[in-house]
């Protein structure tokens, strides 16, 4: 008797980023601002949020939230290379732990790191127990030059999809194209706020699709 074939139905797994908020910021601060984002656009990426390594000390007589950086450059004692590395070691512990991970997803100094990790991995210099980091969005990255993290990761063209969110008034608007230059292709979405996690209107949408189709994100 000829014995039947079968297809085995395997649902796409949807790109999975590692999330890296802003400093004296929170990962529930960043999910709360990624939620002016659409459900057409969140829902074909799957977000995973995490503190950063320093608990940062901050009263603003309202809030009793928890703040986080990922650099503790109150070491002074310590050489400021020793520092980064310290951050970027947390991350990618981060990245084992709750892993695997297909890209990078940061606002602020989160950004600004989000856009060097792939430049440092591509080179061996950093990530070198998880897989490659294959796409990033970077949100206001720019505002926080770290030069020690930043020269030794862009001088060679990142050739991974990368999409570079940043608004006319936006504190990170002087160094946000340096991030975007980076990059081999990457697509600019620009907005009239400022430094924050815009809303998308018609042209910001059409860009982030077309970002979500260069990840082969689920449509």
């Amino acid at each position: 008797m000829m014995q039947q074939s079968t297809n085995i139905l395997r649902t796409p797994k949807k790109p999975r980023f590692l999330c890296l908020h802003g400093h004296l910021s929170s990962a529930t601060i960043l999910e709360q601002q990624l939620k002016v984002w659409p459900e057409s656009v969140t829902s074909k990426m799957e977000f995973v949020y995490v503190n950063g390594s320093v608990p940062l000390d901050y009263d603003d007589g309202t809030s009793v939230d928890q703040y986080f950086g990922w650099f503790d450059f109150d070491k002074v004692t310590m050489d400021q290379y020793e520092i980064i590395d310290e951050g970027i070691a947390y991350i990618e512990d981060r990245m084992i732990e709750l892993g695997p991970f297909d890209g990078l997803l940061g606002f602020s100094e989160g950004a600004l790191i989000s856009a060097s990790l792939p430049g440092l991995q591509q080179q061996g210099l950093c990530l070198k127990k998880v897989e490659k980091i294959e796409h990033v969005i970077v949100i206001s990255g720019g505002g926080y030059p770290v030069p020690e993290l930043t020269e030794p990761a862009l001088p060679f063209p990142i050739n991974i999809p990368s999409l570079h969110i940043f608004g006319e008034t936006d504190i990170a608007r002087r160094h946000a194209p340096e991030l975007v230059d980076a990059y081999v292709d990457p697509l600019v979405l620009y907005h009239h706020g400022g430094h924050e996690v815009p809303k998308l209107d018609e042209e910001g949408l059409r860009i982030m699709y077309e970002f979500l189709e260069r990840i082969n994100a689920i449509f």
